[in-house]
């Protein structure tokens, strides 16, 4: 990205804090090439500066918002080297100059540069949504002909897109059913034309935890033997990135809807992609083209949520783990799925322990008495907002079989673990005996 105006010796005398004198300048400047990421630092610390230095832009603490679709070149040259670097005619030596909002801005660069830190990534690319940052992903390596492996249960809307839109483009999905042990359906895999692996872990809304390292060692082995690249995705909105973090354990792109946790204030969409510059690269030279990046507005605001990420995931942790127990004590409540509450010894336990560092704030519970009761419940919690979404600051609560799952088949929703009576909870910030007072009064009233 072009460099800010280089003052003279004598003005630096003057002032060693010379700012940029116009907006443009500012625009231009807003991000330039930065050190890197400090490793003594937590990411909780560098998502309150890292990518930005409050003098290229008057001073201001924050990032301004860049309201712009386009960037001023400095002269004729400069747009043409910046144009060459974009397309991938030319390497870039440094941060690449701004074009046009669809291409970079600040905000995004800034985005980007700190959502990468959480993985140890090399880069990240911002999306207008989850199912955007997917999409996107999955087209920039999938070619007519290849084959998706995905393990299920998913979140519906992936689900769809896997089941319905990708074989319009002769693009073929392979479920790996829950009753199957994945990295066991995936070693037994011979198809030639098996291009992307594609796991949600913990899945969405079971939360069943899959091996990410385990896959990967499987995913290698079928590369020798196919003699092909193979792209191993892994959806981490549930834990991530706080608690989760899958390049670390074999993955090559990490996929958030950023809406979720990222986010985390129930005010924006947004999806991000997280991964080495190899993988980034392509996905970005696809995102150009098919407009799907995250707009400046949005990226501003996730910069805004991303310094109280981990705070704000700890605490909702710390109220799951207290409602989780209230609910497996409860005898309305057949079944309760929250990782912490894996039996000790187990191979999801197992698994908890090995890739995880924490257990997070979702929760799924079913309950006696099918559909009919479960309705009941939704509809008689006051603080539990009845909404779809999760990660927010206040506590959600759905029916994932008539709402986020409705998509998928009655059989997959029972292969799925996806019963009438299952209900979904994202546990916010509010004061835990709060929540679990309200759920007590939803049980209490079912019937009256």
């Amino acid at each position: 990205m072009a460099k800010p105006n280089k003052t003279s010796k004598k003005s630096t005398k003057k002032s060693t804090l010379k700012q940029p004198k116009t907006a443009t300048v500012a625009a231009k400047s807003a991000v330039q090439q930065v050190e890197k990421p400090d490793p003594e630092l937590s990411p909780s610390t560098q998502m309150l500066g890292y990518g930005y230095n409050p003098w290229w832009s008057e001073g201001s603490v924050k990032p301004p918002l860049f309201l712009t679709s386009t960037f001023l070149f400095k002269k004729a040259e400069d747009g043409e080297e910046f144009f060459k670097v974009a397309l991938g005619k030319k390497e870039a030596k440094k941060t690449p100059g701004l074009i046009y909002s669809r291409l970079n801005n600040p905000e995004l660069e800034i985005l980007e540069r700190r959502l990468a830190i959480w993985e140890k990534a090399d880069a990240a690319a911002a999306f207008a949504s989850g199912m955007a940052a997917i999409s996107t992903s999955i087209l920039a390596f999938c070619r007519p002909g290849d084959v998706v492996a995905y393990t299920q249960p998913i979140y519906g809307g992936t689900d769809h897109f896997f089941q319905h839109i990708l074989p319009q483009f002769n693009i073929h999905p392979l479920p790996i059913l829950p009753s199957q042990d994945p990295v066991k359906a995936i070693e037994a895999l011979r198809d030639p034309r098996l291009r992307v692996i594609y796991v949600e872990t913990p899945s969405n809304p079971t939360l069943q935890m899959v091996d990410i390292g385990a896959i990967d060692k499987a995913r290698k082995v079928l590369e020798k033997k196919l003699n092909r690249e193979i792209v191993y995705m892994v959806d981490n909105t549930m834990l991530g990135p706080v608690f989760q973090q899958p390049l670390l354990h074999g993955a090559d792109v990490s996929l958030y809807s950023a809406t979720k946790f990222i986010g985390g204030h129930s005010d924006l969409i947004a999806g991000a992609a997280i991964g080495s510059s190899k993988f980034i690269s392509d996905i970005k030279t696809y995102r150009s083209f098919l407009g799907s990046m995250a707009e400046t507005f949005t990226c501003w605001l996730m910069m805004r949520s991303l310094e109280t990420l981990e705070v704000r995931m700890r605490t909702q942790q710390a109220n799951a783990q207290k409602v989780a127990a209230f609910l497996q004590s409860n005898k309305e409540v057949s079944r309760v799925f929250y990782p912490g509450l894996f039996k000790k010894g187990s191979i999801q336990d197992k698994i908890r322990r090995k890739q995880t560092s924490g257990d997070g704030s979702l929760i799924s519970f079913e309950v006696i008495g099918g559909k009919e009761r479960a309705f009941e419940i939704l509809n008689r919690t006051k603080i539990c907002k009845l909404a779809v979404s999760l990660g927010g600051t206040e506590t959600l609560i759905e029916h994932p079989k008539t709402m986020t799952h409705s998509e998928l088949d009655e059989e997959n929703q029972a292969d799925c673990g996806i019963t009438d009576g299952l209900i979904r909870l994202s546990v916010g910030i509010e004061d835990p005996k709060d929540i679990i007072q309200d759920l007590k009064n939803a049980f209490s009233t079912v019937g009256e």
